[in-house]
């Protein structure tokens, strides 16, 4: 289970920055479910030798009677989920009373904390840093988020503190293909694990997953095994409606990272809002298998139903891979057939794949539609092979692939998908360029002969 690391601090002292430097985007998913704030922000950090989530917190602030408690409450539930917390202060303003009530906030949650001094873009900051020591929470880490400084030794410090009870060997033994049902608030995600449940099951138990509050359900159908990862707090079938059900954004990405196959839940009813397109470009973002269902569909008249298909081809055109089924969990309309979509689905995602047929299939797609051209040169794909697998994988060798452009890249994905039968599956290309072994000595040898050519025009002269 990936860990979480929480970024809190004042207002304006470098979080959003240092968050969008470590997660390499500017667009990270923007959360405003009921119960979360507008300006909390989750990214997956790829960076040294473990991933991990990271949450953008908005600014505490501090008002006459003290710190805003609204304003804590809104950082509460990132503090709750976080294994970690990055405090990040402003060296150019220096140590004050709000640095030092939420400093006295964070020992109480009894989580480890690194205290980060921002902004350190002169040498009389970085000395300055020292003055954070009263805070006592330990030696202060000073960086420039903005200009790139001390950001390693912060990834050090951070991967040091990350607790080994978040690392893969901590995740429960599980059996069979794993689902995992997400999806926002109130769309009938607890209904549609029932209704897989169902009565036809031969075994099913609970069991608790890790610490993160995800529920592992393993069961049989048909004498297949899966596991059903709910994020809900699930517990007996006949206790879920006892349950309230809870929603994390945070909880949810950890289920799709543990997951085959993914269960994308909307409720038709409400239509395709961009939360779920948020929600679903992380699903892409992470690569796992993508089924999209969209609930409550009996319940709608012809001209609703056209509205929620307008809708899905204009807000979700970058999961068009998923097969979208219009179902009701609580009828269990077209329930059953999500099981052979799962087996499709993840069949698809484990494909093993020839490096032959994928640079034949690689040839026949430049054959098709010859790469562009760059400064004159044509870009050259010489061969494929397999890289991975959940999602697959395709490695692909040749020159100038850095400047293959994006709309190629959405072809050569598209040809592959075609010939390979890979739906309802993202796939990922990697590019790769060969060295050219006589560049340095191209570059030496046109000066050796600049060389002999003045010494020939000296001795003419």
């Amino acid at each position: 289970m990936l860990p979480v690391v929480a970024l809190v601090g004042r207002p304006n002292v470098g979080k959003s920055t240092l968050f969008n430097y470590l997660t390499k985007t500017r667009d990270a998913l923007v959360a405003d479910y009921p119960g979360l704030t507008r300006d909390r922000q989750y990214g997956r950090v790829r960076r040294g030798q473990r991933d991990y989530f990271v949450v953008d917190t908005g600014g505490i602030v501090e008002t006459d009677a003290g710190i805003d408690e609204q304003a804590m409450r809104q950082v509460q539930y990132a503090l709750e989920e976080a294994d970690l917390i990055l405090f990040l202060v402003d060296a150019r303003h220096g140590l004050n009373a709000g640095d030092e009530a939420i400093a006295g906030r964070l020992r109480k949650t009894g989580k480890p904390v690194l205290l980060v001094v921002n902004k350190i873009d002169r040498a009389d900051l970085a000395v300055a840093a020292g003055e954070f020591h009263a805070l006592g929470l330990g030696e202060p880490l000073a960086i420039s988020a903005s200009h790139a400084l001390g950001i390693d030794a912060l990834l050090d410090r951070v991967e040091a503190r990350l607790p080994e009870s978040a690392s893969a060997g901590s995740e429960p033994e599980t059996e069979g293909i794993r689902i995992a049902v997400v999806g926002r608030p109130n769309v009938g995600k607890s209904t549609l694990v029932n209704r897989m449940l169902g009565e036809e099951r031969v075994v099913v138990f609970d069991q608790p997953g890790t610490t993160r509050d995800s529920v592992f359900i393993p069961f049989e159908r048909h004498g297949e095994r899966y596991t059903l990862i709910d994020t809900a707090g699930i517990r007996r079938r006949g206790r879920v409606g006892e349950t309230i059900e809870k929603f994390s954004v945070i909880k949810a990405l950890q289920a799709i990272e543990k997951a085959h196959v993914v269960i994308y839940l909307a409720d038709a009813r409400e239509g395709v809002t961009d939360q779920d397109a948020n929600l679903l470009g992380m699903v892409l973002e992470i690569g796992r298998g993508l089924i999209i269902g969209l609930n409550k569909w009996d319940g709608l008249d012809p001209a609703q139903k056209d509205q929620v298909r307008r809708q899905i081809d204009l807000k979700l055109p970058f999961v068009d891979f998923a097969e979208k089924y219009f179902i009701s969990a609580l009828h269990g309309t077209g329930v059953g057939h999500l099981f052979d979509a799962v087996h499709q689905v993840y069949a698809a995602s484990m494909q093993d794949m020839s490096a032959s047929r994928l640079t034949h299939l690689l040839q026949d797609a430049i054959a098709g539609h010859p790469p562009p051209l760059v400064r004159g040169r044509r870009i050259r794909l010489k061969y494929a092979h397999q890289g991975g697998h959940n999602p697959p994988t395709i490695v692909i060798h040749g020159n100038q692939t850095d400047e293959v452009p994006g709309s190629y890249k959405r072809y050569l994905m598209n040809a592959f998908r075609e010939a390979l039968g890979l739906h309802g599956t993202p796939i990922r290309l990697e590019f790769r360029s060969g060295d050219n072994p006589f560049k340095g000595r191209r570059n030496a040898l046109t000066q050796r002969q600049i060389r002999k050519r003045r010494r020939l025009m000296r001795h003419v002269k």
